[in-house]
């Protein structure tokens, strides 16, 4: 069979993974799960490779981890060592990672102990901690290519700000995840690495577009894991993969030497942020990465640092359920999984109204003409450019464009229909008294690989530019209960594609996620009560 032209480019990738793979930490073939065992989210609890210390260091969350070292209880060297033989196991179950760092990390692990064995004392708030960061973020003198072939030759000159901010409060960056194709899918697939499968059920996906850190976050290979996000990338993957995720307001992270097509485009705003294992990691993460005023660089930031918000009580706070977005009916166990939060939140004492989504096709008339001001041709060319093959996927997210670019005054318009709905919207929650909206953040849990094409639960927030995270219940899906329903109506063509796509059995074990919004600017309150909405609802 005669190779494509993109092929040769796509192994020069494929050989850096398999280099920067320790073989010592891979497991025999004959030890690993059979192919039909979709549920391998628990598997490195059993496995040979780890030991039991390792396993109660890749249980633990970020911010007990720096404890322990801050008490001289733990090593950086044993905690590096531990997630990278985790993050080894995940990459042969899931296929999440594009590169291991395991020389660099190990390496600044020593350096690590070394300062602490000599001062006594951590290097920073995040001294030690493991982090996996998604591919197109940058990484000095490696390949930043945001998987496209056409890119594959680009070598960073220097680390991304946000990776800089990490590493000056003591992260550990010891591996690089993957993405799908564009950029631009609830999915993770590409022709260089290959698709990324769901640790709880590997026939559906870990999300997108920062699905390697999904799957990462869900298995355990990091303590917390960086995104980006414009339409759900960071909280689709977290909520598919049983993880946390933030969505933070716009420009409060540092985005500098993220590769991204179309950069640019600033009517709608990419956001880069945290994903973790707990929404007190989420808050240790944003607090070590704004307390060093990244604004006296990256100038275009608000200079605002992150608050300390006392944890709310029950009685502090007004939610808002929305039960359905009034675009597309959400699936069986997504309804179950708002019921049960509801049930739990009202019985603990928190206030809960229902909240009539509103106008949410309006925001994605606006949000989706956007989204491709040039009708997606700076993406159409770099894949031609490249040679590659284009992904449904891929073909259908450029459907949601208008046909033709727009002009400069049809983006002023948008732009001017994009504040005045923002502006309704904050109206509105001030209106019914509600402080946050407690949602779906998907139709349903994780997709099906390669089907995902509803965005807009988690995509109504980056048009609002309101900060949101995703969180788990502590359920999953149960085809015996999770039935559909039998007076189910579509209310449109769209509608009716998604229903048609919820099969309970191929869903089984699927975490159940939901998702707590707050106001434009509020992210640290948003987190806050993320805190105490998740910890009710998985009580």
């Amino acid at each position: 069979m005669v190779q494509a032209l993109w092929q040769p480019k796509v192994e020069k990738c494929q050989k850096i993974l398999k280099e920067s793979i320790n073989p010592a930490w891979l497991l025999p073939v004959e030890e690993l799960p059979a192919a039909d065992q979709l549920n391998v989210a628990s598997f490195a609890d059993s496995c040979k490779l780890l030991t039991p210390r390792e396993l109660e260091i890749t249980q633990t969350n970020a911010t007990d981890l720096v404890a322990q070292m801050a008490a001289g209880k733990l090593s950086a060297v044993e905690t590096a060592t531990a997630f990278l033989k985790r993050a080894h196991v995940g990459h042969q179950l899931l296929n999440f990672a594009t590169e291991f760092l395991v020389d660099d990390a190990l390496a600044r692990a020593t350096e690590l102990d070394a300062h602490f064995k000599s001062t006594g004392k951590v290097v920073g708030p995040l001294h030690g901690v493991p982090i996996s960061v998604k591919e197109h973020v940058a990484l000095k003198g490696r390949i930043c290519h945001s998987c496209y072939v056409a890119w594959i030759d680009n070598v960073a000159e220097e680390d991304a700000l946000l990776v800089t901010l990490l590493k000056n409060a003591g992260a550990i960056i010891h591996v690089r995840t993957n993405e799908p194709q564009s950029l631009m899918h609830i999915d993770c697939d590409n022709v260089i690495y290959g698709p990324t499968v769901n640790p709880y059920n590997r026939k559906l996906t870990s999300g997108g577009s920062s699905g390697g850190e999904g799957a990462s976050l869900g298995f355990r290979c990091a303590a917390i894991g960086i995104g980006t996000d414009i339409g759900g990338s960071v909280r689709v993957p977290a909520a598919f993969c049983g993880a946390y995720g933030l969505r933070t307001t716009a420009l409060r992270n540092p985005y500098k030497g993220v590769l991204l097509a179309g950069d640019g485009q600033e009517s709608i705003r990419c956001i880069i942020g945290p994903l973790a294992n707990s929404v007190g990691d989420l808050n240790l993460a944003q607090k070590a990465i704004l307390d060093q005023e990244p604004w006296e660089e990256e100038t275009s930031l608000v200079p605002l640092p992150w608050k300390e918000v006392p944890a709310y009580k029950p009685d502090q706070i007004t939610v808002g359920v929305i039960w359905d977005d009034g675009v597309v009916h959400p699936h069986p166990p997504t309804t179950r999984g708002l019921k049960h939060a509801v049930s739990k939140l009202k019985a603990g004492g928190v206030k809960v109204v229902d909240f009539e989504p509103f106008e949410h096709s309006r925001g994605w008339d606006i949000l989706s003409a956007l989204y491709f001001p040039d009708a997606a041709k700076y993406q159409k060319d770099l894949l031609q450019k490249g040679g590659e093959p284009i992904a449904a996927l891929t073909e259908w997210a450029f459907s949601q464009a208008r046909p033709e670019p727009i002009t400069v005054v049809e983006n002023w318009d948008l732009n001017v229909q994009r504040e005045a709905y923002r502006a309704d919207y904050h109206r509105v929650m001030k209106e019914r008294g509600v402080d946050f909206i407690l949602c779906p953040a998907y139709v349903g849990v994780a997709a099906e690989l390669a089907t995902g094409q509803y965005w807009l639960y988690t995509a109504i927030w980056n048009i609002l530019d309101q900060p949101a995270v995703t969180f788990p219940t502590g359920l999953k899906v149960d085809p015996s209960v999770d039935v559909v329903e039998a007076d189910y109506k579509p209310r449109s063509a769209q509608d009716e594609r998604e229903f048609k796509k919820y099969v309970p059995e191929r869903f089984i074990d699927a975490p159940i996620p939901l998702q707590v919004v707050g106001k434009h600017f509020r992210d640290e309150e948003t987190v806050a009560a993320a805190e105490l909405i998740s910890g009710i609802v998985k009580a």
